[in-house]
């Protein structure tokens, strides 16, 4: 499972079923569960003083849809609706820090008390009504910034109303965007400290898990991409020193958030590009962050420069997840092209990751996860009592179409 794409766990179930029901029982003891067949993906997972109640979890996505970073209803039904669909994990969107941190005007924030207020309702919301837990992705756009919303012409400049941006250099993300600022010290100071009000105003709406976001050529991306970190201080240069402004920033969101909770860190593990950083870079950053009291590393990658030429495919990105969470020994979530039931379980059952974040997949169907269930005749998972039976009619409509297929 761990070298070929083409051996899945429902695949190798059936060549060997034994092998594969020995390996289920164990991961389930490891989970804290009695010994027993149990598809990976539904054993709980804990971290820190939280525990999850399987490893599927809602990856970050810009929703485009907030007005001054305003989180409204349509967030409510948003991110409720996918608490509702069976995840163990729901995360926001990356939450910016300031409103100069945004990507876009829609953007969601979390700089102010009212924009607090009204996250903690939706947190409220998934706490109350289902036992799902919800995370904050935290950022800042930086050189990404001050772009369209997402369905127009994404990655481009307003018409009209930019704002001035920051960098670790003067390094546009594309032709038609600005030149961001390199930041100074004061400017480096005031966004750490953005970043830990922001961990305060989330720690205090009850989020239970925290990520800071240093991917995807944002702002504390462009310090730990050497192409777009051309300083010559000791935030330039080497790994070491690139990584020297977000560590800063880690340890003050770390010193503001609550102890018994984790903290995870996305990061772009191949910059796909000459030049960039590679996997080798990545396993070292793992290292650091590790270092640092890091829980968990979001294994994403590319989309720090226009130059990258990545290599998509099926889980294309798990084989970074893979090195980092077994050379560096810290917890990872896989992210990047997995749709199936059968590629989480893959990813769990090989040890290549401990959590995976679907995005596109929670798109389409908010109840994937409860949908994935039934599918593979896990009967135990729990659904709203309110949805009880829609369980009962789809787990009879699938067990007739397998008998059927089977008299065929």
């Amino acid at each position: 499972m761990t070298g070929s794409q083409r051996i899945g766990h429902e695949n190798l179930k059936l060549r060997d079923p034994k092998y594969v029901a020995t390996v289920e029982r164990r991961i389930a003891e490891q989970s804290g569960l009695a010994p027993r067949e149990i598809p990976p993906m539904f054993t709980p997972f804990r971290i820190r003083g939280l525990t999850l109640k399987n490893r599927v979890v809602v990856s970050p996505m810009a929703m485009y849809s907030c007005r001054d970073g305003m989180p409204d209803d349509f967030y409510l039904v948003h991110l409720g609706s996918r608490a509702l669909g069976g995840a163990g994990l729901v995360f926001t969107e990356m939450t910016c820090v300031a409103a100069r941190a945004r990507i876009s005007p829609g953007c969601a924030g979390i700089w102010n008390e009212r924009q607090a207020k009204a996250w903690k309702r939706v947190v409220d919301f998934v706490h109350d009504n289902t036992s799902a837990k919800i995370g904050l992705q935290l950022g800042h756009a930086g050189p990404k910034g001050s772009t369209q919303l997402g369905w127009e012409d994404a990655d481009e400049p307003l018409a009209e109303g930019n704002w001035p941006l920051l960098a670790a250099s003067r390094v546009a993300y594309g032709p038609k965007n600005q030149k961001p600022k390199k930041m100074n010290r004061k400017d480096m100071d005031r966004v750490r400290d953005q970043f830990a009000a922001a961990a305060v105003r989330g720690a205090a709406c009850g989020f239970d898990m925290l990520e800071l976001h240093c991917a995807h050529g944002y702002l504390l991306s462009s310090f730990i991409c050497p192409l777009t970190n051309k300083r010559r201080d000791e935030y330039g240069g080497s790994l070491e020193n690139r990584m020297r402004y977000p560590l800063e920033v880690f340890s003050a969101i770390r010193a503001a958030w609550p102890q018994d909770k984790p903290i995870s860190v996305r990061i772009s593990a191949h910059d796909w590009a000459p030049g960039g950083n590679t996997p080798d870079d990545a396993v070292a950053i793992a290292r650091m962050l590790k270092g640092a009291g890091a829980d968990m590393v979001d294994v994403s990658s590319g989309q720090t420069t226009r130059e990258a030429k990545p290599v998509y495919g099926r889980m294309y990105q798990t084989p970074f997840s893979d090195r980092i969470r077994n050379e560096v020994g810290i917890a990872t979530v896989a992210v990047g092209n997995i749709f199936e039931a059968d590629h989480v379980n893959s990813i769990i059952a090989a040890g290549r990751a401990d959590l995976c974040a679907l995005a596109r997949p929670h798109l389409a169907d908010p109840a994937w996860t409860l949908h994935a269930a039934a599918q593979l005749g896990f009967t135990e998972i729990e659904w709203p009592k309110q949805y009880l039976s829609g369980k009962a009619q789809l787990e009879r409509n699938l067990a007739r179409a397998a008998q059927m297929a089977l008299v065929a």
